[in-house]
């Protein structure tokens, strides 16, 4: 399809209900509740509330990786938010993270609970509640924070930009495009040479700069986000299509990836999640809380 015609901002912006693409029923440009709706809780500590987008695997990998590690304080309750039906603007939700994006985080541990929202924010936190994923020694807890705020400041380019007007836009704009693309090479090529270096983005060991950016850019390049592959080049990304192979094996990220997951192959798909017990369950064909 062809560009849209020259368009000219109007001196005030005025909201147009619907005004397309796949969200549009649920997108507004206001903040806060729209329903009263509480969220259910289990009965660990640690209570998630997500979806299996690159965002919430992020903490699904990292809450699964620190239980490989044997930190069972990390046990967890998880439970989905369907983003799609607007459950994310429950109440209950909005309680949690008052900008109605998963994924969030209630840790009940302490005498009082302490909500975690933003992705970033959780694998900080976890890292830091748990002693692990993230370097003890200065200079590598730095390197490895820069990597993940690179990483919260560079996704919106991917996601935002170049995923929604290359898959999700309802017309396709050759200007905006071409810019996101663009971008989101760079950001590849930036990857690229890192991992050309280094095993993982903090050096020699695997981190939650690695958890941060692996659902992101290691869906990209193996055609899981966007079906955009071939159209980004992503075979020229060796060393990113290397270190993507290389984490997709880990025995928690093949976990962590499954939990809050609606979509997809059905032995793959978790919607809730609240004991270990739970995947074989699932691939067992049994129903979830059998």
């Amino acid at each position: 399809m062809s560009d849209s015609p020259a368009w000219s901002p109007p001196a005030v912006w005025t909201w147009k209900p619907g005004n397309g693409g796949v969200l549009a029923n649920i997108n507004r440009p206001t903040a806060g509740a729209r329903v009263e709706a509480e969220l259910p809780v289990g009965k660990h500590p640690l209570q998630l509330y997500s979806l299996a987008t690159p965002n919430g695997m992020k903490v699904t990998i990292m809450l699964e990786e620190l239980l490989a590690l044997g930190h069972a304080g990390a046990e967890y309750d998880a439970y989905t938010i369907d983003i799609g039906q607007g459950e994310q603007f429950g109440s209950g939700f909005v309680a949690l993270n008052p900008n109605s994006k998963i994924p969030a985080l209630l840790d009940r541990s302490g005498p009082e609970p302490v909500r975690v929202f933003e992705s970033g924010a959780i694998l900080l936190y976890l890292a830091d509640k748990f002693g692990a994923l993230l370097p003890q020694d200065h200079a590598g807890r730095t390197e490895a924070l820069s990597w993940l705020f690179w990483q919260t400041g560079a996704g919106p380019f991917v996601g935002g930009g170049f995923g929604h007007f290359y898959k999700y836009a309802p017309i396709k704009i050759e200007y905006a495009i071409d810019r996101y693309t663009m971008e989101v090479k760079r950001q590849l090529d930036v990857l690229d040479r890192r991992l050309a270096r280094y095993a993982y983005l903090a050096g020699d060991d695997y981190s939650i700069a690695d958890i941060a950016c692996w659902p992101w850019y290691g869906g990209v390049v193996s055609n899981e986000v966007y079906d955009a592959a071939e159209f980004l080049d992503a075979q020229s990304y060796r060393h990113v299509l290397r270190w993507t192979a290389s984490i997709a094996e880990r025995e928690a990220v093949k976990r962590g990836r499954r939990v809050n997951r609606v979509s997809g192959d059905a032995d793959q798909q978790l919607r809730e999640r609240h004991a270990a017990s739970d995947f074989d369950r699932a691939h067992a064909g049994e129903p979830e809380g059998a």
